[in-house]
C-alpha cells in the first residue's frame, strides 16, 4: 500500500508542534544536543530510548522536561533490587467488602514512563517491561490491559557503578529504539547551568506545562510514518545491517574478530523509523542518507554485540559501526 504523501499544511503543523516541544525543552535543559535529538526521535518515531552516562548529566531532568512539555500522564519509577514486576505492571488486590479481586494498574500505564537506573532492578523485574515495551500491553490476572497512546519508555543507567546492578539482557536492549551515551557539558554550558540555577529556572514553581497535546503527538507520529523512504535508502539500511552480521568480508579480520553478534531485523526497522523521524524534525518529507548516518551509533551501539576480547582491548562498538558504514556505498 502506497503511503499518502505529506501535504505542505501537514508539514507546517508538524514543524509547529516540534518547535513547541523543543522550546519547552531548551528552556530548562542546557546543551546536550545528542540527548535532545534522541528523546525527540524516540517520541516522534513512537519508540523507546535508553540513556547512559555518569551521574549528574541531566538524564532524569531531560526526560521529565520532555514529558512536562506535553499534556500527558507521566510516571517515574526508581528501580531498586527489591522492585517487583507487579510494582511496575500492577496487581490484583482482594476487596474484603465485596469479596472480589480488584485490579490496580501499575505506573507503567502512563504515556511517559521514566525507568530511573533500570539496571538496578532484577532480571525478573526487567522482563516485566518486555511485554509493555513491545506489545504495548500488560497482562494482570489473565486479563490484557492496553497501554495508553502515545507510550514512551525513557530508561537511564549508570555505567560506572556495578555493585548492586544487573546487566540488561540483549532481548530487552533490542526493544529500545535508541541508546544514547551522554557526555560531559562544555565549560560554557556548565556556566549556563549555574546561571539558570541562580535564576530559579529549575525550581518546581517556575516549571510551566507545555502547550502540546496528546493528539498533537499522535499527529506527528502519523506524519513521521508517512515520510518518504526511497528504495535506494532501504537497500542502504539493509546492507548496513547485513554487514554487521557478516563483518569478516567487509571491515577486515581484526575488527570483525571483535563482533560476537550483529543487529537483528529489529535494527533494520529501527533505522527506518528513526531516519523518518529525524527527517521530519529537520523539516523534510523524505529521508536522505545523512539521516541514516546521523543516528547510526544510537541505533546500533546496543545491537552490535562485541566479545570479551574487545572489552579487554578497549574497542568500542562505535569504531565497528563506523567501519561498517565506511564499507557500504552511500546512495
Amino acid at each position: 500500500m502506497r503511503l499518502k504523501p505529506l501535504s505542505p499544511a501537514e508539514m507546517e503543523r508538524a514543524g509547529t508542534i516540534v518547535h513547541a516541544i523543543e522550546s519547552s525543552y531548551s528552556a530548562t535543559v542546557v546543551g546536550q544536543v545528542t540527548l535532545r535529538r534522541a528523546l525527540l526521535v524516540a517520541l516522534v518515531a513512537g519508540g523507546h530510548v535508553l540513556l547512559e552516562s555518569v551521574p549528574g548529566l541531566a538524564k532524569t531532568t531531560a526526560a521529565t522536561t520532555l514529558a512536562r512539555a506535553i499534556h500527558a500522564q507521566f510516571t517515574r519509577i526508581q528501580c531498586t533490587p527489591d522492585l517487583l514486576p507487579s510494582d511496575i505492571t500492577g496487581t490484583q488486590v482482594y476487596n474484603a467488602r465485596t469479596s472480589t479481586f480488584e485490579t490496580q494498574l501499575g505506573p507503567v500505564h502512563s504515556n511517559f514512563v521514566l525507568l530511573d537506573e533500570v539496571n538496578r532492578s532484577s532480571a525478573k523485574t526487567q522482563s516485566a517491561m518486555l511485554e509493555a515495551m513491545q506489545e504495548r500491553q500488560t497482562t494482570i490476572g489473565g486479563t490484557v490491559y492496553p497501554l495508553p497512546e502515545p507510550f514512551l519508555v525513557m530508561a537511564t543507567q549508570n555505567p560506572i557503578e556495578q555493585e548492586g546492578t544487573y546487566q540488561l539482557p540483549e532481548a530487552q536492549m533490542d526493544r529500545f529504539l535508541l541508546k544514547e551515551i551522554i557526555d560531559y557539558p562544555t565549560i560554557e554550558e556548565e556556566l549556563e547551568v549555574l546561571r539558570r540555577l541562580d535564576a530559579g529556572v529549575f525550581d518546581a514553581a517556575s516549571q510551566h506545562e507545555g502547550s502540546v497535546s496528546l493528539d498533537d503527538v499522535l499527529f506527528v507520529q502519523d506524519a513521521a510514518s508517512r515520510v518518504y523512504v526511497d528504495d535506494a535508502i532501504r537497500n542502504y539500511i539493509v546492507s548496513i545491517v547485513y554487514v554487521t552480521r557478516n563483518p569478516l568480508n567487509y571491515i577486515g579480520e581484526e575488527l570483525a574478530g571483535y563482533v560476537e553478534y550483529g543487529a537483528s531485523p529489529r535494527g533494520t526497522i529501527a533505522f527506518m523509523q528513526a531516519a523518518r523521524a529525524l527527517a521530519l524534525l529537520s523539516g523534510r518529507a523524505h529521508v536522505v542518507p545523512d539521516d541514516v548516518k546521523a543516528i547510526r551509533h544510537a541505533v546500533l551501539r546496543h545491537r552490535v554485540i562485541l566479545n570479551f576480547e574487545a572489552d579487554a582491548e578497549g574497542v568500542r562498538a562505535e569504531a565497528v559501526i563506523d567501519a561498517v558504514f565506511a564499507s557500504v556505498h552511500t546512495p
